[in-house]
């Protein structure tokens, strides 16, 4: 490894029966002998990509449960209309990728009108796939930066252990279902939970928009409703704050922070958070990566 090109973006990589070739890092490169093994691979766009993988001696020890105040736990609610809502009342827009599938569209389109097996041909499946790359890498930041965010802000993460494959399958949005790739921002969310010494707690989503956050008597409403009113002890909230609720007292319950089964569920948090905060995606994506 030869850190002296002078550019810190750029170092120089040697690997046996291949030989020298410059890098471009995204992010600080180790010293040879803190790497583990090198992983090259390369993409559908034709492009080489190098991953370094190195060992983590030490990391963060999560809070001791006796330490951990109300305000450091947070339930995050998994929507159709905002990416996430959480039990502090914040809700995060989903990404508008529309332009990025128009584009992926017709690059598509190009591609049907060219010979099969042409370099025309080849040349426009790349284009294809860097139009689908660009879709791919604008989630990911998105997710990486929010979760992040979340684990670095908080103690302890609560959020809906959703199978997403059954969705999918029948559900009308599934392609904005699919955009969200919710399978992949829980599993972030649970990895950086460890490096950074949070909790995450995965609970059961089944019931969390029925039931009312204040007093437990569970209320059917249809998809398009999105007020939760409870005829039992009159409360009324946004639906997705009231189902984020019942996610942080789950996640409290399951750390055995919360109310045991047989009690009334109830929160930490106040019942009602008046004022409602709203984040636009492309706040989280031009944000700057704030570190994995």
């Amino acid at each position: 490894m030869d850190h002296n090109t002078g550019d810190d973006r750029f170092v120089r990589l040697r690997l046996e029966k291949i030989g020298w070739f410059n890098i471009r890092a995204d992010r600080n490169v180790p010293s040879k002998d803190e790497i583990d093994e090198v992983i090259l691979k390369k993409e559908s766009t034709g492009e080489w990509y190098v991953s370094l993988v190195t060992t983590v001696e030490d990391t963060p020890e999560k809070p001791s449960l006796s330490e951990i105040k109300p305000e450091d736990c947070v339930g995050a609610d998994l929507g159709i209309t905002n990416y996430i809502h959480t039990s502090k009342n914040l809700s995060v827009a989903t990404l508008d990728l529309s332009d990025e599938y128009d584009r992926y569209a017709r690059e598509q389109r190009k591609l049907a009108r060219k010979e099969h097996g042409s370099n025309n041909w080849e040349n426009q499946r790349q284009q294809v796939a860097r139009a689908k790359r660009k879709i791919k890498r604008k989630v990911e930041d998105f997710q990486h930066k929010l979760t992040t965010w979340l684990v670095k802000k908080y103690d302890v993460v609560a959020v809906e252990d959703l199978d997403v494959k059954p969705m999918l399958e029948t559900s009308q949005n599934a392609k904005s279902k699919q955009d969200a790739a919710w399978s992949r921002f829980i599993e972030l969310l649970e990895y950086k939970g460890e490096l950074h010494g949070t909790h995450v707690e995965t609970v059961e989503p089944r019931g969390t928009t029925k039931e009312c956050s204040v007093c437990g008597v569970e209320t059917a409403k249809p998809i398009w409703v999105r007020e939760h009113s409870c005829p039992a002890c009159g409360h009324k909230e946004d639906r997705d704050l009231n189902a984020a609720k019942n996610i942080l007292t789950r996640g409290l319950r399951q750390l055995g922070l919360g109310q045991s089964e047989s009690t009334p569920v109830q929160t930490a948090l106040p019942t009602f958070t008046p004022h409602r905060e709203a984040v636009d995606a492309k706040r989280v994506v031009e944000a700057g990566s704030p570190g994995a």
